[in-house]
């Protein structure tokens, strides 16, 4: 057995046997070197954590409520006949905009023509029999006078006198009413508006103040008007703006891609709702390019006053943890430290540092997940 061993042993090529100890030592050199170069620069790049920082600025900024609101139109009118009738005659087309004293509708204005005759005609008769009467009262007011006639007669014609002129005062205000009720037969705008949806089609049978609804409605949406609804806690802070002078409120449309309508603030309501906690309150837009329209939800923005020392920094940048909001700053050693902080109202994308920063400082916007205080970072672009 010792005897192959020795024997195959000294069949292998000497060259073999230099080749493969030569290849062991360049691996074992190859690993010592990896070990040796490559940790300390893992380990650099592991302690440089990237990070993107915002610097803290202080600025003017503007006090704000927000609230969803809803588009209310400026006035709203729904339009009933005073009379009875057929309708004979539309005189607009559905979602047209009218002006105050435009004609909307015709009643068959026949019937009450024929009794407006018949109330002219009542009166002109009576009133002749009234002069009639009166001259009867002074001829015999004469006659009585001379001994002519008995005062009994004369105060017969006296009354009769009176009893017809009081018969010509009815007659005339039953003109009156005749001719009010002919002007009633042509429905006028009363005020400038958009029409909605045509409610009656021309030949119904209309009622005078139909309980079951009217022919149109008109909505007044130049000037309009925005509702939203605060909470009770502001409502000091805004009565008392308000007694400064005029307040600005801005609708802006979700999604529409256009600047935000400007108005004013035109209404606080007398009253908490005992329900929400909330107060009601309206702005007044003039709305020139229409974009605000009855029904529609928009954002509401009430500006109470402006804050000219702000400090702000992005959003993005508060954290919360255990004992509340907080914020990586990093420091001039680029490490980095967590400082409390805390915050106010939002402006848009940035926020109103209240108390835990000055101006200037460096303040961590991305890649706080990483961060641990004292970690260094390196800022990126």
């Amino acid at each position: 057995m010792t005897e192959r061993r020795s024997t195959a042993a000294r069949h292998i090529p000497k060259k073999a046997l230099a080749l493969a100890a030569t290849l062991v030592t360049i691996a074992l050199a190859m690993v010592f070197m990896t070990r040796s170069e490559g940790t300390p620069q893992r380990e650099k790049r592991e302690a440089l954590v990237p990070v993107k920082v915002a610097a803290a600025e202080q600025k003017a900024v503007p006090v704000q409520l927000q609230a969803v609101g809803t588009v209310e139109a400026y006035a709203t009118v729904s339009i009933k006949s005073r009379i009875d009738g057929q309708l004979v005659g539309v005189h607009f087309r559905e979602g047209q905009d009218v002006k105050k004293g435009d004609l909307l509708f015709t009643i068959d204005p026949r019937p009450y023509e024929a009794a407006m005759k018949e109330a002219r005609a009542r009166l002109d008769r009576d009133a002749a029999l009234a002069d009639k009467a009166d001259l009867d009262a002074r001829r015999y007011a004469e006659l009585v006078a001379k001994n002519y006639v008995s005062s009994d007669k004369y105060e017969q014609f006296r009354a009769n006198a009176q009893a017809l002129r009081a018969t010509v005062a009815a007659d005339r205000a039953t003109l009156d009413r005749a001719q009010l009720n002919l002007e009633y037969c042509y429905i006028k705008a009363p005020m400038a508006g958009r029409t909605g949806r045509l409610l009656v089609d021309e030949g119904a049978q209309i009622k005078a103040n139909d309980d079951k609804g009217g022919m149109v409605e008109i909505m007044q949406i130049m000037p309009i008007n925005v509702g939203f609804a605060v909470p009770q806690q502001y409502l000091a802070e805004i009565k008392t703006h308000m007694a400064r002078g005029t307040l600005k409120v801005e609708a802006d449309i979700p999604e529409s891609g256009t600047k935000p309508e400007t108005g004013t603030l035109s209404f606080l309501d007398n009253k908490v709702n005992t329900q929400t906690g909330t107060v009601m309150l309206k702005g007044t837009f003039a709305n020139n390019d229409r974009l605000l329209w009855p029904g529609q939800f928009v954002m509401a923005t009430l500006t109470l006053t402006t804050r000219g020392d702000a400090i702000v920094i992005p959003s993005v940048a508060i954290q919360v943890g255990q004992d509340g909001q907080f914020v990586y700053v990093v420091k001039p050693d680029m490490s980095v430290e967590s400082r409390p902080v805390v915050s106010g109202m939002s402006v848009g994308d940035d926020v109103v540092i209240e108390k835990g920063l000055t101006a200037g400082e460096k303040v961590v916007t991305e890649g706080q997940l990483r961060l641990v205080p004292g970690a260094k970072v390196q800022i990126s672009s």
